[in-house]
């Protein structure tokens, strides 16, 4: 297998799982791929993790982690608010957790929008008991329990249909209120967004199955990879796939970048999608709906990272799921690009970050992936960059917090660059494809046309991406090994540590 961020890791688990054997080959120094943490001094810098579908039983995904060691292992922080935008005069929108406490919250602050308002909030509760797991053990209760849920399997699909297509550009255009058309155009800022995307996000967390799990994307990576460890699988890191071997149309292994030869009766690569298709099989077994989608689907945009280690707390600051939005007084340019605001992240509930009275505050900004690649050529030129991009960023905070640049004791910028470096994710992207109205619901295909014993896995077959659909992934091509072998697919749930859930 290659690759072993949260899809390989998931298909390696799986499929140990299953009985095979399995061996995993990761081209960085440790398991993760995208799903990134790293350290400076005693801060850690977390690139991927702000929620994780499934973190509690309410939700389908929650069995996945479970399979897969996750949970009850790890603790789970569920959030008040997902953002906190201020308008320049004095405005603020809380995006509450709570769909009662938002609806009530939009209400007052926009009393005009009171239709737009109860059908977006109606909206989020239809959407969230639609994706609801009945709980109990009865058969008989659960029977009763499904015929019950036939209205509101129907009143959840008529959601569905009625939001399929807006975005959320569209629904913020349709308020009279003239903050609330700032503020929900800055709370998933993509073009072609999908109002369902931002309405799910919101039903999940409302059911309080979309919490953060404490020890962010280090706990994540690190679960998954015992797991894997605790089954038996096998995994190099440090290692590199430059080719994938066929001989008569069926995969045969793998040719590494030290010359070494890897055979293997399946071969299934959870990584970057476009280095599987166009190099490491050279373009051929290219279906036309593939040919498609790398040639016009949108890709997530590749984002400057910038983060600051400060021995400073916030405590008058709510913690949220994605942060602050502000304005900005004096408008300032970073990365060739002119801010009037700014998203800022203060980490204040997880206290493996930064030590006791201290922060980690990040910045992440849409970028231009060939910028980079042209300024990586020359250390100095992209040196100066990046610490440009630091400092006008940091100039941006102060105008939110004044004095914070006394309190910096750590600097950290990951370009689009970095990422590609170390996950080898084409053009830098974060997340694969981007969710727009006309990817959702798109999956690409697994197999390849003319190609036996050979699947794909991770956020290139899965337009939307995301750390649940990623172990769901892994979870699928698994299951598809299990069909052609004629074997049952099985799983098995450990018995980790438990711990417990908290509010913040």
């Amino acid at each position: 297998m290659i690759g072993a961020g949260v899809a390989g890791l998931s298909a390696g688990c799986y499929g140990r799982m299953n009985g095979f054997e399995t061996h995993l080959i990761e081209m960085h120094s440790r398991p993760g791929g995208l799903c990134a943490h790293w350290t400076r001094g005693e801060y850690t810098i977390d690139g991927c993790v702000h929620w994780l579908v499934g973190s509690s039983p309410v939700h389908p995904f929650y069995r996945i982690w479970q399979e897969l060691g996750v949970v009850p292992g790890l603790s789970m922080v569920d959030l008040d608010a997902f953002l906190h935008l201020e308008g320049a005069d004095g405005e603020a929108l809380t995006l509450y957790t709570d769909v009662d406490r938002l609806e009530r919250h939009l209400l007052d602050i926009a009393p005009e929008d009171a239709g737009q308002i109860h059908e977006f909030t109606r909206g989020v509760r239809r959407l969230g008991r639609l994706t609801a797991v009945p709980q109990g053990p009865s058969r008989f209760a659960t029977g009763l329990r499904r015929l019950g849920s036939l209205p509101r399997v129907a009143r959840g699909v008529a959601t569905l249909r009625r939001w399929r297509h807006d975005t959320v550009s569209e629904f913020a255009d349709s308020f009279e209120n003239a903050f609330l058309r700032l503020a929900f155009a800055r709370i998933l800022d993509f073009p072609d967004f999908p109002m369902i995307g931002l309405m799910m996000t919101l039903a999940w967390l409302d059911q309080r199955a979309a919490g953060y799990p404490v020890g962010g994307s280090r706990a994540l990576v690190d679960a998954l990879a015992r797991r894997y460890q605790e089954l038996g699988g096998e995994a190099e890191y440090g290692c590199r796939a430059v080719e994938i071997l066929v001989e008569n149309d069926r995969a045969i292994g793998v040719r590494l970048q030290d010359g070494r030869i890897l055979r293997a009766d399946v071969v299934i690569s959870a990584g970057d999608g476009h280095t599987t298709l166009f190099d490491l099989l050279h373009g051929r077994y290219l279906s036309p709906r593939l040919a498609e989608a790398y040639d016009s689907f949108p890709v997530f945009p590749p984002l400057l990272h910038v983060a600051f280690g400060i021995n400073r707390s916030f405590p008058d600051l709510a913690p949220t799921v994605l942060g602050i939005d502000f304005p900005l007084v004096e408008p300032v340019t970073i990365d060739c690009r002119r801010c009037t605001r700014l998203t800022a992240h203060v980490q204040g509930v997880d206290p493996t970050l930064a030590p006791a009275g201290k922060s980690v505050i990040k910045v992440t900004r849409p970028s231009d992936f060939e910028r980079w690649r042209a300024l990586s050529e020359d250390a100095e030129a992209y040196g100066r960059a990046k610490e440009e991009a630091s400092t006008q960023v940091l100039s941006a905070l102060e105008q939110r917090f004044p004095g914070l640049s006394d309190a910096v004791e750590t600097v950290d910028v990951a370009t689009p660059v970095t990422w590609e470096r170390y996950t080898g994710n084409w053009q830098g992207s974060f997340e694969g494809w981007l969710l727009t109205t006309r990817t959702l619901g798109h999956r690409l295909p697994r197999e390849l046309p003319g190609l036996r014993a050979f699947y794909m896995a991770g956020q290139w077959v899965e337009p939307g991406g995301g750390l649940p659909t990623a172990a769901k992934s892994g979870r699928d091509v698994i299951r598809s090994v299990c069909r052609r072998y004629r074997r049952p697919f099985v799983t098995s749930i450990p018995e980790p540590h438990q711990k417990g859930r908290s509010h913040g």
